[in-house]
């Protein structure tokens, strides 16, 4: 069986508990990145990484990007979304296409 997990702030994070997501809260990039690495090698389908966090580690997250498996996504943390999430999404899309089908350059 394939889980989900979600890497972020405390703050962020410990709501998924309730919804029965493993919930990993970090403080560090070096604690993300083992975090992600780790739960890439526990049979993890998906995981939710805060903006704030996937900032930090951009490398790691790409090593992710063309395996099927963890789906590695970034979200907002409870402060709001840096933009960050939607731009990768952005990329993706124009790199799959050939163009910004999505968001038109805006």
């Amino acid at each position: 069986m394939h889980k989900i997990g979600v890497i972020g702030d405390k703050d962020s994070v410990l709501g998924f508990k309730a919804i029965g997501l493993y919930v990993y809260p970090v403080t560090t990039a070096e604690q993300a990145e083992s975090t992600l690495k780790k739960l890439a090698k526990d049979d993890f389908a998906v995981i939710l990484i805060t903006e704030q966090m996937a900032m930090q580690i951009p490398d790691t997250i790409d090593r992710y990007k063309t395996t099927p498996f963890p789906a590695v996504i970034p979200i907002p943390n409870n402060s709001g979304s840096t933009g960050f999430g939607i731009k990768n999404v952005k990329a993706n899309v124009e790199k799959a296409i050939g163009s910004d089908i999505i968001f038109n350059d805006k």
